[in-house]
Formats: C-alpha cells, structure tokens, sequence
C-alpha cells in the first residue's frame, strides 16, 4: 500500500524517510560518463522514424503546417516523459510510480497535490499521470471494432492543462500559449471529427512506439532528432522555413568565433533567433552556459525556439526568449551579453523612423541605415548589447562590405572611430535556404587583442556540393576557425590587413580587395602552336589527297 502524504505547516512528509526537496535531483540526460549512448546508427533510425511520422500528416497540408503538430507532439511526449521520471524518482521512497496513483481516490489527489508542488518548482510545469502521453495514446488506440477511441477532447484540454499548471509560477511566460499553432479541431487535419480523431490517434501511436530513453541517453539525441526535423522542414520550405533555421554547419562556425579562449558563458544572445538552434549551439562549445537570451519576430517561430530551450535541459529560469520586432521593440534594453550570435533576414525592411537617432543604439553613428536594408541597424543593435568582454558574430549578404551612403559612413564609423571590426569572412553561395546570394560573416569586439589589423577570410571556394545545395566540411569549418583563431596570412585563403591599408581602400571592405585569389592561367609557348598547327595543315593536306583518290576510282566528285 502506499504511504499517504500529509501537510504539516506547508512541510510535505511522508510516512517512509521523508520528502527532502534538496536530495530530489531532476534526471540527468547529459551525464558524460553513463555507457548508455545512442549509436549514430540508432540516432538516424531515430530521425528516420520521425521522419515518417511527419510523412502521415504530408499532403493534408503544407510542410511548415504540419511541422507545428508533429514537433508539438514530439515535445508533448518530452514533457509527459520527464515528468513521470521525475514522479517517480520522488515515489521511490514509497516503493510506488506515478501510473500508480488512483487520481480519484482522496490518497491519490494527496499525492498529485504533493508532487505538483514538487514538479513545479523542478520542471516548470505539471501533468497528472493520466495526462501522460502513453495514457493518451493508449486510449487512442482502435478497439475491438476497429475504431479509435476518440481522444481529441482529452488532448487538447491536457495541452491546455499544460500551460494552465504554470499559472502564477515562475515559469509562466515560458510556456505561455507553447501548443497555440496546435490545432486539434482543424479541417485541414480532416473533414469530420472521427477523420481529425483518427490521424492524431495514429501519430501518437506511432510516437509512442519510440523510446527516447531519457533516463539513459544524453540529452542532444532527442534535441539533435527535433533540429533534424526543423532542418528538413526548411530544406524543403524554401524561404519561409529558412528565415528561422541556420544550416548547422554555419551555427557551429559562428559559435566557435564568440567562444575563442573561452570555457564558461555567463550569456549568450541572439537577437533574431529563430527555433533557437543558433544558441544552443553556442552552449556546445563550452563547458557551461548560465544565460540564453533571444528574441523573434514570428509567434510560431517563438514557439520552437521556447520548446527547443527546454526540450535540450535548458531549465526554464535559464532562459529569457522574447517574442516581438528586435528593431522596433527590443525586450532586453538594458542588457548587456558576453557572446551574440545572429543570421537576421537578409537586406530586410525597417522602419528607418528618425526617432531612432536619439534611440542609444543608433545616436552615436549619426547615421541610420536606410529602410530598404536593416543589415548595419542589426549590427548597430547587436553591438550597443556587447559586453565589453564579449564577442559577437553576425551573418550577413556580401553588400554590407562595399555599399556607400549611410551604410559606408556607419562601416567606416565601426573600423575608424570604435574600432571594433575583428574579421571578415566570405561564404560559399547557395549554402543557406532559399537564397543562394553569397553571404559573409563579420566579427566584432570591443577590447580587441590585435586592435592594428583586420583579419579577412576567403572560404568562399572551399565546399561540398549536395544535390542542389552547398555545403560546409567539417574540414572546411576547421581550416575557418583555426584560421582566424591563429590569425594567420594565407595565400589566396588569408590576409591580415593593417588599419592602414583598410583606410586607402576607403573603408570598402569587398573581400578580393585583401585576397587575391586570381589564378594565372600557364603562358603560351606560340613558336610551339605554330608549329603544331603546321603539322596538322600537312596532315590535312595528305589525308585530302586520299580521299580524292579514292573518289577518283568510285567516280564521284570530291566534297571539297
């Protein structure tokens, strides 16, 4: 029989040893020493089999529609996982697990009440054991009749229970409207209720099938699994996908520039960070991260960035996602962070509003960055919010590097007066989605160590072609880093250019300018061509006679 909870003075005890709330460790998934790590094989069965989950719901709406259920219940999954582990770890004492308890008994409703406090402060958030995700999906499997049991109710009032157990919490805005875009009742997912009941019923089943193995595994396996699923969404979104996914191969380039020299964080910040892949990509770098930070514009994006946070152990006092316009609203005024990262939408609007010249992230430059392109206001914003000790890496199009007017006077503003430009690095084309302009990543300091030089950097020829897209090798990302780690000179790869030399160029900073990377072509010997066309000329000759002679003996005229 279990022990029953009791309330004394807000002090929950129980029966057997009681409930020490420091003692109660919330399961690790990162523990590098645990043996139990999922293969790369078993990693892609993993994606495999996601993969063709999400392929039940292609073709009763577009890609970046469907991507909204599938990792909205991938996460719901999550949620209900972790929260069993962690009822369970805190039942162990009473020799019990969470599916255990009779919610309906006044023993049971002592124990939910028990571990909802306990749940909340730990995780954030609380599910009853009946709201579980393997509960659901058991009741949605068909009966003997062969009909789903029909569980769209239940689930979305769960979804909503959710967020409504955060209420009043420290942990409220984190989930704030997280399964909005998760519409149950659609038509698009079918026409009636029992068709709408029926395809959820076997996305659910078949999720259910899979064993994340949380209490086993490191966490990145199920965070790696949900980026893999975000990336095939932008591969095959085009545009609107891509506005909020950075090819990890570029994230990894960035977040190892802002981590050089580093092994702990105490922040990091991305201004437009899409799903959030960017920052946590950061958090890979080093040994430890204490703050993630970020902000975006679209409210389905801010959504997956807030579920990729917590789906990757980022507890939720750890992170301050925002969602709202960057330029014209910024969340985190006052802030100032260690290592920004950012891929912003390319040469996108703004509202340029003269304002913004008393706005202390533009004053001091005298200039705005014209309306038709917000690339420098995203650097200027970036920039105000750099710790004096950080670093910030930003990806942009090539024409920050040479454009005039206001973006040259700001260019020239950053390298003369502050001096804060650290590098510049040219890109491959075509290796982000749906464009396939050629981009460049810039790099900024504040406490430069070489404050004489610029470094440039021209990777642009140095990739893998996939199918239609460009890729970034790993040995393409080590040749990036260790170059502008050792800050070296190489020919047609590097060039240390001097302040100087900067200055005659006007500011202009186009790449080519500091890296030749032209190939002469091999002289031409001419007396060799000559004579070898003389030879030929004698070759020909002969062989006309040839054939003359033989239209001769067939009495046919020559064809020349």
């Amino acid at each position: 029989m279990p022990k029953i909870v009791v309330f004394e003075k807000n002090k929950i005890t129980t029966l057997k040893p009681p409930l020490d709330r420091e003692n109660i460790s919330l399961p690790r998934i990162n523990k590098k020493g645990n043996q139990n790590y999922m293969s790369e094989d078993q990693k892609k069965q993993l994606e495999t089999q996601l993969w063709n989950i999400a392929n039940t719901l292609r073709g009763k709406m577009n890609a970046d529609e469907f991507r909204d259920y599938i990792l909205g219940f991938i996460f719901y999954k999550y949620l209900a996982e972790k929260m069993e582990l962690y009822a369970n770890s805190i039942l162990k004492p009473d020799g019990i697990v969470f599916t255990d308890i009779k919610e309906e008994t006044e023993e049971g409703q002592e124990y939910i009440a028990a571990i909802r406090e306990e749940a909340l402060e730990k995780l954030g958030y609380f599910l009853k054991p009946s709201e579980l995700f393997s509960e659901v999906a058991k009741r949605g499997n068909s009966d003997k009749e062969g009909a789903s049991n029909f569980i769209i109710e239940d689930l979305q009032k769960i979804l909503t229970n959710i967020q409504l157990s955060t209420m009043g919490t420290d942990s409220e805005e984190d989930f704030d409207n997280l399964f909005e875009d998760m519409d149950l009742n659609s038509t698009k997912l079918g026409k009636t209720p029992e068709a709408r009941n029926e395809i959820i019923a076997k996305v659910l089943s078949h999720l259910d099938k899979i064993d994340f193995k949380l209490e086993q595994t490191e966490i990145d396996v199920l965070g790696d699994a949900y980026e893999y699923l975000i990336g095939q969404f932008a591969s095959g979104a085009g545009k609107k996908a891509g506005e909020f996914y950075t090819p990890q191969e570029v994230s990894t380039v960035l977040a190892k520039i802002v981590t050089t020299g580093k092994t702990k964080l105490k922040s990091v910040y991305d201004p437009t960070c899409g799903s959030g892949s960017l920052l946590l990509r950061v958090a890979k770098e080093v040994e430890d991260v204490s703050n993630f930070y970020g902000q975006e514009l679209n409210r389905t994006t801010y959504n997956l960035a807030r579920m990729n946070m917590i789906l990757h152990d980022v507890h939720y006092r750890k992170f301050d996602i925002k969602q709202e316009d960057t330029l014209e609203h910024p969340q985190h005024k006052d802030d100032k962070f260690e290592a920004i990262v950012a891929n912003p939408p390319f040469s996108a609007k703004w509202s340029a509003n003269p304002i913004f010249t008393s706005d202390d992230r533009f004053s001091q430059y005298g200039k705005l960055a014209p309306a038709s392109k917000a690339d420098f206001a995203f650097v200027q914003h970036m920039i105000h919010h750099l710790a004096d000790n950080g670093a910030m890496s930003i990806v942009l199009p090539h024409g920050v590097l040479f454009r005039g007017a206001a973006e040259g006077h700001i260019r020239k503003y950053l390298i003369e007066d502050r001096n804060y430009l650290d590098a510049v690095i040219g890109l491959p084309a075509n290796i982000f989605y749906g464009t396939s302009i050629p981009t460049c990543i810039l790099v900024f300091k504040k406490c430069r160590e070489n404050p004489d030089d610029i470094l440039f950097i021209d990777a642009s020829e140095h990739y893998d072609k996939i199918k239609t897209q460009n890729q970034l090798r790993p040995s393409d990302i080590e040749k990036i880093v260790t170059t502008y780690r050792n800050r070296t000179t190489e020919d047609k790869y590097s060039y240390v250019a001097p302040l100087s030399e900067v200055a005659e160029n006007d500011y202009n900073l186009n790449i080519p300018r500091y890296v030749d990377t032209f190939e002469e072509e091999e002289p031409i010997d001419i007396e060799a061509v000559a004579t070898e066309l003389k030879i030929v000329d004698t070759d020909m000759a002969t062989t006309d006679k040839e054939i003359a002679a033989y239209c001769d003996e067939l009495g046919i005229s020559t064809p020349f």
